[in-house]
């Protein structure tokens, strides 16, 4: 059994999974690695995005909550509170680290409103 903190490779993350979910992270990593180079670490639970430090995450809510979800969710660390009705939530996890939680149902879901933030993150993550 491999441990939440664990790498694993990327195909294992996707095995049995909606195919669907694996064709939006493609997206998600193609928007991400336009904006410069970015480090990839696969767990059991998520797929991080990192620089000096994570700044992106990508995840498969059927991993934890029954009913009808989205395919993937794209999390995004900021330091402030975006106020685009696009996300699902955003949380404060610690002080000034606003956690933006977007749920994707197509490639369409990263607008530039979305990637305007990637690049943020990415920037200050660095």
């Amino acid at each position: 059994m491999t441990s939440h903190g664990e790498p694993i490779p990327l195909e294992q993350f996707f095995a049995g999974r909606d195919p669907h979910a694996r064709a939006l992270f493609d997206a998600v990593r193609s928007v991400i690695l336009s904006i410069g180079e970015t480090e990839i670490r696969v767990t059991t639970s998520q797929i991080a995005f990192r620089r000096q430090r994570s700044f992106a995450w990508t995840w498969l809510p059927g991993q934890y909550l029954s009913g009808d979800v989205a395919p993937l969710v794209l999390s995004v660390d900021l330091d402030r509170f975006d106020t685009s009705a696009q996300w699902k939530e955003v949380v404060e996890p610690t002080l000034n680290h606003f956690m933006h939680h977007l749920e994707l149902h197509s490639p369409a879901d990263l607008d530039p409103g979305v990637l305007d933030c990637l690049r943020e993150a990415w920037s200050k993550a660095g």
